[in-house]
């Protein structure tokens, strides 16, 4: 994996590594605060005395907030380019990811997180925007799952200090720790220069956003994406946000026996995200999603029916490989699908969007869980989003490879001064 790593890098500048680490490590930590709530959830509605279904809603408010976030500081990347506003971003979700440590009770904790969720919606867009635009276009699939697999890295981690820090200081020292590795992230991305293709194309020609949606094309694909980032969040939260508790609340395993789980299928994660990313130069972005996602339907049984240690590693380590695997694609076939002018806004917004519509997996899990068993709450949500990811990417389009900043950018509107829309021909499906 190193050696593969190395390999891919050679040829790239320093900047183009800095702008790629800083857009990894900015989505790992968002990553890392975020999951922070999944595995000690049940601790915390111990301490404030509410229920886990109560407690399921904090990751609702991150998940409806994200939308927001990215909308916002996408809008702001594309008018002022991409580097100001990550760093912003970094901090703002620094100092709320930071303050959950103080919070006096479920209400504030839960305004906390709502905060947090629009500089984690901020994050994402506008970090594959910086580093695929700076990618060169033949290496793009390589490191879109890898930056992608920065999010599993992000539970890793969080996996690790609940390991490390959660017995001496408990939840609120997780979320008090969480600070360090954000202003790490944020002393990396002070090293990244403007994204060029902004400058060159964007810069010198800012079609306003409600502009470039007039184009019908343009509208539709929206949709789909939508559509789609609802599907793939569906798939991603149902495999992951509840598995811990059903692990320890739904087989009687102990936190420690939960988190060495977690830390096994982040693994697997990692290991998927990056090299179906890198095959999805080869097979095709949306041939690689439905093959990862039909390698998802037939992990399921295992997945949900094991109950000792061994099988639970195996079938989750397997299960995340393939919906991480299927997500390594999606940087890349975001912004390779997203008009130049509105390159920060679109792909953030589209993902978030599908966030906002998926977030109450967790509520919704939870509930049948209490009726049905945690077997048959993870079968009912997951099999079904499986299976639309496969039909949504089968119908389909995709324009890999196609070079940012020049014409044939998919969905760029005939505007004045602008270059002919070419959509048609950057397609592939």
């Amino acid at each position: 994996m190193l050696q593969t790593v190395r390999e891919q890098a050679k040829g790239l500048t320093k900047d183009q590594r800095n702008a790629f680490l800083a857009a990894y490590l900015g989505w790992a930590m968002d990553a890392f605060d975020y999951f922070l709530v999944v595995l000690v959830y049940s601790e915390i509605a111990d301490d404030f005395h509410v229920s886990l279904t109560d407690m399921a809603f904090l990751t609702t408010a991150t998940l409806v907030m994200r939308p927001v976030g990215a909308f916002v500081f996408g809008m702001w990347a594309d008018r002022r380019g991409r580097r100001v506003p990550l760093m912003v971003d970094v901090v703002f979700y620094s100092i709320v990811g930071f303050a959950c440590a103080f919070a006096p009770n479920y209400a504030v904790l839960l305004v906390l997180r709502l905060l947090y969720g629009i500089g984690m919606g901020g994050e994402w867009g506008l970090g594959a925007a910086l580093a695929m635009e700076k990618i060169p276009a033949e290496r793009r699939g390589f490191w879109s799952g890898l930056l992608q697999s920065g999010y599993s890295l992000g539970y890793l981690l969080a996996a690790v200090a609940f390991f490390v820090i959660e017995p001496a200081f408990g939840w609120r020292g997780l979320f008090a720790f969480s600070l360090v590795p954000a202003l790490v992230a944020l002393w990396v991305r002070t090293r990244v220069e403007e994204s060029e293709v902004w400058e060159k194309s964007v810069k010198l020609n800012r079609t306003p956003a409600y502009q470039v949606f007039r184009n019908p094309a343009v509208l539709k694909r929206f949709v789909y994406l939508v559509a789609l980032m609802t599907a793939f969040n569906w798939m991603s939260h149902g495999t992951q946000d509840i598995y811990p508790t059903f692990v320890k609340k739904g087989l009687g395993l102990s936190p420690d026996t939960s988190i060495a789980i977690a830390v096994v299928y982040n693994v697997g994660a990692i290991i998927g995200g990056a090299l179906l990313g890198a095959f999805s130069e080869k097979l095709g972005r949306r041939r690689t999603i439905m093959i990862a996602a039909a390698g998802g339907l037939v992990v399921v049984p295992f997945f949900v029916l094991s109950t000792t240690v061994g099988w639970l590693m195996l079938s989750s380590f397997l299960m995340q490989m393939c919906v991480q695997g299927a997500w390594g694609v999606i940087p890349a076939h975001l912004t390779e699908m997203s008009p130049d002018a509105i390159r920060g806004f679109y792909p953030g917004v589209t993902y978030q969007l599908g966030n906002l519509i998926a977030a109450l997996n967790l509520p919704i899990q939870e509930s049948l869980a209490e009726r049905h068993g945690y077997p048959a709450a993870m079968t009912w949500t997951v099999v079904p989003a499986l299976a639309v990811v496969i039909l949504l990417s089968a119908v389909g389009k995709e324009a890999k490879g196609i070079r940012f900043g020049t014409p044939g950018t998919p969905g760029v509107p005939d505007t004045p001064g602008g270059p002919p829309s070419t959509t048609k021909a950057a397609e592939s499906g």
